[in-house]
């Protein structure tokens, strides 16, 4: 087991039956548990996209994770972390099974902006060059960066799915459906999924699933886990770091390690807020840290928006950056999803009148609970470490003497103040987490 890691999230979705269960089809025993059934096809590793269809569904993606972050937000006064694209993949899987209301409501909440045909290879597409990510790049602990993003669904022993629903899961997502008795031992199903969780995430999410939550009517559990490890392009070095105040949400100051380092960084600095982004090692993956006025958490965050994320961007700049900022650490627990969800215009899959008919043919099957958990640590090392370092050695001698070009001088950035992060891909644009930070202590 690792002692410490950048970040980490997990999201099941269960799915349970309102109808009786009919009989298996699709490779492998329908009637055997631990059977792994799996659609011929293979995955997709070459997805024909149009690159404006990725853009356009970024995009959606993008305005998903601030009306989610809105959502969670709303009457919490606390430091908040998740994953909206690992909770988009997972919704992704299922929407596939999806018709009618149910498909066009789920699209709206969701901001999918694309159809069926068009969708599943776009999210296979951003699938596969997140998992490519970091080659020859650190991890926050001395290992190689990790990126990791991994899906597996169970099923009802017994129970009928698609080849269709298969075909789509398993070209697009890489997934399999492992039999489970949930009818007679949810318990042990609860168990099993718990453990496949905790290998995906090194041990850094237990017990995801809470006894009860898999109940005998379930028929089927999809779940999407990101494991993220990486060390920063250039750490803030330990001896830098020393005791500094932070201005909490609630209004009190604490005193906490505070880290410090002067690095060329993209910045940006508009009204009532201050912006820098930090790379990873690889120079792939950022964190960008956005940062209001003391005092102005509130209306900052109500003005949350695409339109706003573009005005940061537009406003860029690189330079020497000055910037302090706090360790942090969150170790959330499991919650529920299911209103907020509703609330955002999806409310139809939680109840008997969804139609899930493209997974079984028939229908019968609504969404029992959407459940989260997610953890992130942030150290000097990287969010854990050390830089890479290199040589290069050539054969030839001359020697040309000039001024130096030095990077121009940015702002001076304290975080010292609640602040709110958002851990992306720089060639995508997808957002893989996003989080706030409102009491470092």
């Amino acid at each position: 087991m690792m002692n410490r890691l950048q970040s980490s999230f997990c999201f099941l979705l269960a799915l349970g039956l309102l109808l009786p269960a009919c009989g298996g089809t699709g490779d492998g025993d329908p009637n055997q548990p631990g059977t792994e059934l799996r659609s011929e096809e293979q995955r997709i590793t070459a997805p024909i996209t149009e690159a404006s269809d990725v853009v356009a569904q970024v995009a959606g993606n993008t305005a998903f994770a601030l009306d989610l972050y809105a959502q969670v937000r709303e009457g919490s006064d606390e430091n908040l972390f998740f994953s909206p694209h690992s909770i988009e993949v997972a919704l992704a899987m299922t929407w596939a099974g999806a018709r009618g209301d149910t498909e066009s409501d789920m699209a709206g909440a969701l901001h999918f902006e694309l159809d069926q045909n068009a969708m599943h290879p776009v999210f296979n597409h951003l699938d596969l060059e997140l998992n490519a990510r970091g080659e020859g790049a650190e991890g926050a602990d001395g290992e190689g960066f990790r990126l990791n993003v991994l899906n597996a669904i169970w099923g009802q022993v017994g129970y009928t799915f698609l080849d269709d629903f298969l075909d789509v899961l398993a070209m697009h997502y890489g997934a399999g459906l492992w039999l489970m008795d949930f009818a007679a031992n949810p318990a042990a199903a609860t168990e099993e999924i718990n453990e496949w969780v905790e290998v995906a995430t090194e041990d850094r999410i237990e017990d995801l699933i809470p006894p009860g939550a898999i109940t005998g009517d379930t028929r089927m559990v999809l779940v999407n886990a990101i494991y993220f490890n990486a060390a920063w392009a250039e750490p803030f070095e330990e001896e830098n770091t020393s005791d500094g105040p932070f201005s909490t949400l609630a209004g009190s100051t604490v005193t906490v390690p505070m880290m410090h380092k002067m690095s060329e960084m993209a910045y940006a600095v508009g009204e009532g807020y201050q912006a820098v982004e930090i790379p990873y090692d690889g120079h792939e993956l950022s964190m960008l840290i956005l940062v209001p006025d003391l005092g102005a958490l509130d209306t900052f965050e109500q003005g949350l928006s695409p339109a706003f994320l573009a005005q940061v961007e537009a406003r860029r700049g690189y330079g020497i950056v000055d910037l302090t900022m706090p360790r942090w650490e969150l170790d959330g627990a499991t919650f529920s999803l299911k209103k907020i969800l509703t609330a955002m215009g999806m409310g139809v899959a939680f109840t008997a009148a969804a139609d899930f008919s493209g997974m079984n043919g028939t229908g019968g099957l609504a969404i029992q609970d959407v459940l989260h958990q997610a953890f992130v640590k942030v150290n000097e090392a990287g969010t854990e470490a050390a830089a890479a370092t290199g040589t290069e050695a050539a054969a030839a001698t001359a020697v040309i003497v000039g001024e130096t070009s030095a990077p121009p001088m940015g702002p001076t950035i304290t975080l010292d103040r609640p602040f709110l992060y958002l851990i992306k891909d720089i060639p995508t644009g997808q957002i893989l987490f996003i989080g706030r930070v409102v009491d470092p202590s």
